[in-house]
């Protein structure tokens, strides 16, 4: 059963060197700021954590993977340092990812809009059903996916990146995406996402955890400036999300 928490919900199960970390919002498991500082704080336990090889990071149920940021705090935005602070959110998770030391796999459900296909890319390996299509709604609303933007190339390429973005309401299904490279495999059935996620952690887990952590060094080569790059980058969409613009577009979808 879905959270009914207005916050959400965050829970990590540790079995067999594997931390299982599932976050939960009743709004299609989008993220509000608490979520995303408890998820960003969770990963930075379980890096240093000795009693972890590998996270698994799922959502709850059996529809959407995650819708992104939360729209009520979106709307709720009145000045600059605040967009700054909410946008900030994703910056400090996928940052929080990205220096991990343990390996994650992402394990995805369902569709994934905006900041939710952030987070599946800086996972390390991905993988998901036939229903995991993905969508970046953000220029539509006049911002753009400016922080998440180094993860989705990085994972996926300029020119997929580009297709996502100028795109805005057309969402891609799961094999483009796999043809992209966000996802490693593609399954019909939760049931088979899900033996083919614990076969692959339970293995990866038997392995030299010193040998994992160097892997997972060289799999982020080159991205230290993320630590600057990723807030910059929150500050400018905080800034669009002011414009006269983006207000009407998100008071349009407030009446829908």
């Amino acid at each position: 059963m879905n959270t009914t928490r207005q916050n959400g919900s965050l829970y990590t199960h540790i079995q067999n060197k594997i931390a299982t970390v599932e976050f939960g919002h009743p709004a299609s498991n989008s993220f509000p700021s608490e979520l995303l500082a408890r998820l960003t704080n969770e990963l930075n336990s379980l890096s240093k954590n000795q009693e972890v090889s590998i996270i698994i990071l799922k959502s709850e149920g059996e529809k959407a993977f995650c819708a992104g940021a939360s729209f009520d705090e979106l709307v709720a935005i009145k000045n600059l340092e605040e967009g700054k602070q909410f946008f900030s959110g994703f910056a400090n998770v996928i940052n929080a990812m990205r220096t991990c030391e343990k390996l994650i796999i992402g394990r995805v459900q369902g569709k994934t809009v905006g900041g939710g296909v952030g987070l599946i890319a800086a996972c390390d390996y991905a993988l998901a059903t036939e229903q995991a299509a993905i969508k970046l709604s953000e220029i539509s609303i006049g911002i753009g996916p400016f922080v998440i933007a180094p993860a989705i190339e990085r994972k996926m390429g300029l020119a997929a990146f580009s297709e996502l973005t100028l795109e805005a309401t057309s969402w891609k299904n799961a094999y483009w995406a796999k043809e992209k490279g966000l996802y490693a495999n593609v399954f019909e059935t939760i049931k088979e996402l899900d033996d083919e996620v614990q076969l692959l952690a339970l293995k990866l887990a038997s392995y030299n955890p010193d040998s994992l952590k160097e892997i997972k060094k060289m799999f982020w080569k080159n991205t230290n400036h993320w630590n600057e790059l990723l807030p910059e980058r929150a500050a400018i969409t905080g800034e669009l999300v002011l414009s006269e613009f983006t207000k009407n577009a998100l008071a349009k979808f407030s009446k829908t």
